[in-house]
């Protein structure tokens, strides 16, 4: 028996030559993890399973040693200093946690505080927090960070052995196999148990437990700009996976382990795979043999590579990148080294970091300035349908595009062909750009696609910024592709004609009155403006096709449909509703020549 596999396809989004890794450390040993204080101080603090952690700041590493508690740890195989935490606030707060295993070698999670020299760490000023029994030497997890909520989380290994024979992974009774979450600045020396962990009240589960099924979750990351979990589970005999959990998650997800095995059964155990959360990608043993979680890359030096989670393999040196494209998981090898990496890391900034085990070196990725966006990232702006019709507003999803969170809109119209360093052409036109955004990591640029296009069946779109450019080829232009703007994702964006109010649940549609509903896509128009500019008022510039509203299925009068005086490339639909109407959040739906757009409700009296 098999779980169904996500959906995974390779494809050529990002090529090999276009990541590459510099080298700025050398002679540190085993890196375990690499940490930003999010201070400000541009400091990058090194890990080191010996027991060590060093500072690096202005391209050199600081003499003396940040941390050194050597001398109460076993560091041996996956055993060490393996985890390094910096609160929210840490330039204020002046305290850090760590997770080593100690001298019988078992896990301890502690505070520390900073001593008077920023540079350096009070060893004496440790409070151990958690104490947790290790049965075997390897399976350690190892990673401690700070969510976007503030509170700790810890990967716990299933505490090893092979094939989890405790059978920790599925065991709500202990912290082994694990990922955990508590709360250790609300008092901090303490800890206190998050009022919402999803085991709270369950009757012999540990509360600490934030998610469940893990062999070796070695490390983990979250997303910084939209707070998405990703988590690389080290495998058993076969299997490498990479787990994903949504920031909307409120946890309690069983990744699965000791009952399987990335997306197959584990042999030695029946496999009923009911209420488990599959990996999102996995490879076998063929290409590695312990994978090492990376993360989102959400940096400025590279902009082509943001939105791709990085993550590598100890054993091959291999470094994939995994990237969403709609519902899709898209995987690629992005780079083969000789590296044995053990860990990656982030700085303030978001560029990320590698560490090295074959050689003691910490390397930075780095990759495309150019944007990076696919086919399927070009599509119609109301209903985000993929494709191009001629004259509307169009959306690109493509990564590179504004590297500050928020929307840059053009000043004015006519609409100008080149806003923030970005342009766009179709088929060598330049398109005038309406805005650019980057919301949650998701960057864009409304453009309207050039009337001058009309008739060609494909085109080929060029991204640019500050002279660097991506171009994909074979884009579909339809003649007529109808969508109706929406103001939350389902309701449709439309208001009442006697006042322009918008319709909603409190201002609902009456029988028999005019309403305006905004879309795209309905094609060629009578009395056409040029490309970028606002549509005339007089005459009206009129669909050219046949353009029809049906509401719960019901046909409506249509007044007027075409472009919306005085904006570029929207259209806008005058349409009655049918006396016969039916109350509620009704469908709507607007066809033109024969095409239907996906259905929106509105609400009816």
């Amino acid at each position: 028996m098999r779980l169904a596999p996500a959906i995974i396809i390779l494809v050529s989004c990002v090529s090999a030559q276009d990541v590459r890794l510099v080298q700025i450390a050398t002679g540190l040993g085993t890196v375990t993890d690499i940490q930003d204080p999010g201070d400000g101080s541009g400091r990058l603090f090194f890990v080191l399973q010996n027991g060590v952690i060093r500072i690096f700041r202005n391209g050199a590493l600081v003499s003396q040693p940040f941390l050194n508690i050597g001398s109460k740890i076993t560091s041996d195989g996956e055993r060490g200093l393996l985890g390094l935490a910096f609160p929210p606030g840490f330039a204020q707060k002046q305290r850090f946690y760590v997770d080593y295993t100690d001298l019988s070698g078992n896990t301890v999670i502690a505070q520390y505080r900073v001593s008077s020299n920023p540079d350096v760490a009070d060893a004496g000023s440790e409070i151990a927090l958690l104490h947790i029994t290790q049965p075997f030497t390897n399976h350690k997890g190892g990673e401690v960070r700070f969510g976007p909520d503030g509170y700790l989380y810890i990967g716990m290994g299933d505490g090893g052995s092979a094939g989890d024979p405790q059978h920790n992974g599925q065991s709500l009774t202990t912290l082994l196999g694990k990922l955990l979450r508590i709360d250790v600045e609300s008092s901090p020396g303490s800890v206190r148990i998050p009022p919402d962990n999803p085991f709270v009240n369950n009757a012999g589960a540990r509360p600490e437990i934030w998610a469940y099924g893990l062999r070796n979750p070695w490390r983990f990351a979250f997303d910084r700009a939209n707070g998405d979990l990703w988590i690389a589970d080290v495998g058993q005999d076969m299997y490498e996976e990479v787990d994903y959990q949504p920031a909307s998650s409120k946890g309690g997800e069983n990744y699965g382990w000791n009952i399987m095995e990335g997306l197959h059964c584990f042999a030695a155990f029946s496999c009923n795979t009911a209420g488990l959360t599959p990996p999102i990608v996995e490879y076998t043993h063929d290409d590695g043999c312990s994978i090492t979680g990376g993360f989102v890359y959400r940096g400025q030096r590279s902009p082509g590579l943001r939105g791709i989670y990085f993550y590598g393999d100890y054993c091959s040196g291999k470094i994939w990148g995994i990237q969403r494209q709609g519902n899709t998981w898209v995987n690629q090898l992005l780079l083969s080294t000789n590296l044995l990496i053990t860990t990656f890391g982030e700085d303030s900034a978001g560029d990320l970091y590698v560490g090295d085990a074959s050689k003691g070196t910490v390397l930075r990725v780095e990759g495309s300035a150019a944007p990076r966006f696919t086919s399927a990232g070009l599509t119609n702006s109301a209903s985000f349908v993929s494709g191009l019709v001629a004259g509307s507003l169009a959306t690109v999803f493509a990564q590179g595009v504004l590297d500050d969170p928020g929307v840059l809109s053009a000043p004015s119209v006519p609409l100008p062909g080149d806003l923030g360093g970005v342009s766009i052409t179709v088929d060598g036109i330049q398109a005038p750009i309406l805005a650019l955004g980057n919301v949650s990591g998701v960057e864009l640029v409304n453009f309207q696609v050039p009337f001058e296009i009309a008739g060609r069946s494909t085109v080929s779109v060029t991204v640019s910024r500050s002279g660097q450019s991506s171009t994909v080829s074979g884009i579909p232009v339809m003649p007529v592709q109808p969508g109706i703007y929406t103001s939350n994702g389902t309701q449709a964006l439309v208001v009442h004609v006697a006042n322009y109010s918008l319709v909603n649940g409190n201002a609902p549609l009456d029988r028999g009155e005019f309403a305006y509903l905004y879309g795209e896509g309905l094609g060629t128009v009578k009395n056409q403006p040029a490309t970028g500019s606002a549509a005339p008022s007089s005459p009206l510039a009129a669909a050219a096709a046949d353009v029809q509203v049906k509401l719960a299925g019901i046909q409506c009068d249509v007044q007027y449909a075409g472009l919306a005086p005085g904006s570029p490339g929207v259209y806008v639909v005058n349409f009655r509703v049918p006396a016969n109407a039916l109350s509620g959040s009704q469908d709507l739906v607007v066809t033109a020549a024969g095409v239907a757009s996906p259905a929106v409700k509105v609400f009816v009296r």
